[in-house]
């Protein structure tokens, strides 16, 4: 992964970042995001999959800035690559977020 794209999105955004550090990821992000569960009840590095997958699926440009620059696109990719299950939609775009081949993914592999 080339390192000026790493260093593109932390530019982008620094601010975001701030918000997340003084309110914490998850209460950062959209509230839609986690309308089915407590947002009290969620670690960000505990649930990091879970976040990761519901941010991919379901969130925003501004949501995927805010969670990029909070865990890092290679700490995201790590664990995009590694969630069961993705529809071919969010699987395409992770795949071209992350600059890897759909076949890297796990959610890829068990399909097949």
């Amino acid at each position: 992964m080339p390192q000026n794209t790493e260093m593109r999105y932390s530019a982008a955004c620094s601010t975001g970042r701030e918000r997340c550090l003084e309110k914490g990821l998850v209460r950062s992000l959209s509230k839609r995001l986690f309308w089915d569960v407590s947002i009290e009840s969620i670690e960000e590095n505990t649930h990091k999959r879970f976040i990761v997958q519901r941010v991919l699926e379901r969130g925003g440009v501004k949501d995927i800035r805010q969670l990029i620059s909070y865990y890092s696109l290679s700490v995201v990719a790590e664990e995009a690559r590694e969630i069961r299950s993705l529809d071919p939609v969010t699987l395409s775009f992770a795949s071209c977020l992350i600059n890897q081949p759909e076949e890297s993914f796990k959610c890829y592999t068990s399909r097949q």
